[in-house]
C-alpha cells in the first residue's frame, strides 16, 4: 500500500547511450504499469517528483510540470547517460509540459507518448508514432467497474465506524427488547446505508454516460433516489418491522441520495469527462448540500427512533 517511489532516473533492463527514456510519475501504480508493458526492453525511466499523484492529476496540479522535468533532467544528468536529445512524455501529461520550453532548458525534444502504456513498444518500434487509436482515452463500462473495488472498500472503512452506533440507536427503536431492536431497526439502518453504498459506488458508475446532469453528484442523485425508494418499499413490505413513520421516510430519502451523490463525486479524478476547474466549481455547492441534507437526515432519524 506505499504508492509513493522515489524520483530520479531508473534502468529498465539494460540500457545504453541509444536507449529511449520514458518519462513517469513518482506513482507507484503508474511507474509499474510502465514496467509492465515493456517485457524484454531497453529503456531509461525518469520519475519526476509528483507526491506520489499520478500523471494526468499530477498534470493537472502543476507536479508533473516543465519545471520539475528541467529540474529532473539536469539533476540526474541526462545530458551525458544518453546521446540523443529525446524523451518520451505520457500524452495525458501534456497540459502540465510545455514541450518548447523543455526544449529551450535542456536541449531534449518532448514526443508525446500514447495514452495507454501497453501501446509503447508499437509506439517506439514505429519510430515514436502514434496510430489514432493511441491518442484515445475510452471509459468503458470495464474501465468504470475496474474502479468500484477501490471505492467499495474505502466506503466500508466508514460503514463500519458508524455501524456500532446505529445497532446502539436501534435498540431504542420499537416497543421490544433492546437486543432483539438493535437487531432489527440496526440491520434495517444498515442495509439502508449499504444501498446508498451501492448506488454511489456501483449504479452511479455502470450507468454515468446515460444518467442525465453533467456534475457527477447530480449524477450520483438519481440512483441515491431510486435506492432511497427501493429501501423504503423493502423497509415497510419485506421486512418485519413497523411501517416507518413519515419523519423517518424524509431521513432516508435525504440520507441516501445524499451519500450517494457524494460517493459518486470520487469518479471525477478517474474519467474522461471532468477537469480541474469543473470539480472545482462543482465541489463548492455540492459538498455544502450533501453535508446539510446528510446531518439534516441524521436528525430526522435519530428523532424518530425516539418517538
Amino acid at each position: 500500500m506505499r504508492y509513493k517511489i522515489d524520483p530520479g532516473l531508473y534502468a529498465l533492463g539494460a540500457p545504453d547511450a541509444d536507449s529511449p527514456v520514458l518519462i513517469s510519475a513518482s506513482f507507484k501504480m503508474s511507474f509499474d504499469l510502465l514496467r509492465e508493458a515493456l517485457p524484454a526492453r531497453n529503456a531509461w525511466v525518469l520519475v519526476l517528483d509528483t507526491d506520489g499523484i499520478n500523471v494526468w492529476c499530477a498534470a493537472g496540479k502543476g507536479t508533473f510540470g516543465t519545471e520539475e522535468l528541467a529540474g529532473r533532467i539536469e539533476s540526474c544528468g541526462l545530458s551525458r547517460v544518453v546521446k540523443h536529445r529525446k524523451i518520451i512524455v505520457p500524452q495525458l501529461g501534456a497540459p502540465g509540459i510545455s514541450a518548447h520550453e523543455i526544449q529551450k532548458l535542456t536541449g531534449f525534444k518532448v514526443a508525446y507518448g500514447p495514452i495507454r502504456a501497453s501501446d509503447l513498444p508499437d509506439f517506439i518500434d514505429s519510430g515514436l508514432k502514434a496510430r489514432p487509436g493511441m491518442r484515445e482515452k475510452t471509459f468503458t463500462t470495464g474501465e468504470r467497474l475496474s474502479l468500484v473495488p477501490v471505492e467499495i472498500v474505502h466506503a466500508f472503512k466508514n460503514f463500519l465506524m458508524v455501524l456500532p452506533l446505529v445497532f446502539l440507536l436501534g435498540g431504542f427503536s420499537g416497543q421490544g427488547m433492546f437486543v432483539a431492536n438493535a437487531l432489527r431497526f440496526g440491520g434495517a439502518t444498515a442495509l439502508g446505508l449499504l444501498m446508498a453504498i451501492a448506488a454511489g459506488c456501483l449504479v452511479t458508475p455502470l450507468l454515468l454516460p446515460w444518467l442525465p446532469g453533467r456534475a457527477f453528484s447530480i449524477k450520483g442523485l438519481w440512483p441515491g433516489i431510486t435506492f432511497g425508494v427501493l429501501f423504503l418499499v423493502l423497509r415497510n413490505i419485506v421486512s418485519a418491522l413497523p411501517a416507518a413513520s413519515t419523519l423517518e421516510s424524509a431521513a432516508w430519502m435525504l440520507l441516501i441520495p445524499a451519500i450517494s451523490a457524494y460517493l459518486a463525486m470520487n469518479f471525477t479524478g478517474c474519467s474522461t469527462f471532468t477537469s480541474l476547474s469543473g470539480v472545482k466549481k462543482e465541489m463548492r455547492w455540492a459538498v455544502p448540500a450533501q453535508i446539510a441534507a446528510v446531518v439534516l437526515g441524521a436528525m430526522l432519524w435519530i428523532t424518530s427512533v425516539f418517538i
